[in-house]
């Protein structure tokens, strides 16, 4: 596993396991070759610049799946041993959840959302192919994200 740093106050240490959201920002990075979603990422407050926006955009995107999975420590179900089918359960739903609400939710915000809201982005005018491609990107991101959850469900449902 990679090596980061991490800077806390002045001093810095080193840290095995790289943040989720900056993992997936890196590998959504393919969809940066459409113009369409740069132009996008051109456009976004409140920076108005390509990758503090992408950058900014890519770790809050994370936070719907971190709050997810940490509601589903925080429920208790891992404190006992023989609740490891509901928290596996759990897990999955999240991954499930997060990842349609991310191929729905992804298209219905940039291409509706953002322009009545005043930000004009996509230079070829919304088209199906806009539409598809930010789906297929908000798929992409969420799995980054789903697919350890659901195999960390598929560990917690196995038996002990």
């Amino acid at each position: 596993m990679s090596q980061l740093w991490r800077f806390e106050g002045r001093s810095r240490r080193r840290v095995a396991e790289p943040d989720r959201g900056v993992v997936a920002t890196v590998l959504w990075t393919p969809f940066l070759v459409a113009k369409r979603v740069r132009s996008l990422f051109w456009t976004l407050p409140p920076t108005e610049s390509l990758l503090p926006s992408y950058v900014l955009a890519g770790l809050c995107g994370s936070l719907p799946f971190v709050g997810g999975l940490l509601a589903v420590f925080a429920s208790g179900a891992s404190n006992d041993p023989q609740t490891g089918a509901q928290l596996s359960n759990s897990l999955i739903d999240v991954a499930i959840v997060g990842t349609v609400g991310y191929a729905v939710g992804l298209p219905v915000v940039a291409a509706l959302g953002l322009p009545r809201a005043g930000l004009d982005w996509d230079p070829t005018g919304y088209g199906a192919s806009t539409w598809l491609l930010l789906a297929v990107g908000g798929v992409w991101y969420a799995l980054v994200f789903a697919v350890p959850l659901v195999l960390l469900g598929v560990v917690f449902a196995l038996p002990t």
